[in-house]
């Protein structure tokens, strides 16, 4: 299983979107909940977030690689954790 690190805005209606798939997701599979998820706001910790290229909120990493960046889906948010835990 691979370390997801997801970077949002709070304020940002897709970020907050995002969590509410996530939540769903966990729901629905109960695998999930053992991912290994950082959640961290761009703006409350730029140091970290500065170490990273990316655009849009939300961005998802698997370790050190981009999966996506920007408006997310249900599906995106689905096809992130799957990779993640096949690690």
């Amino acid at each position: 299983m691979k370390k997801i690190t997801m970077f949002i805005i709070e304020t940002c209606p897709y970020c907050k979107a995002a969590l509410r798939w996530m939540d769903e997701l966990y729901e629905k599979n109960p695998e999930y909940k053992s991912l290994d998820i950082e959640i961290i706001d761009e703006r409350k910790h730029p140091e970290i977030s500065d170490r990273y290229d990316y655009n849009l909120v939300p961005t998802y990493y698997i370790d050190e690689e981009k999966h996506h960046d920007g408006a997310a889906s249900l599906e995106i948010i689905q096809k992130v954790f799957d990779t993640a835990l096949k690690g």
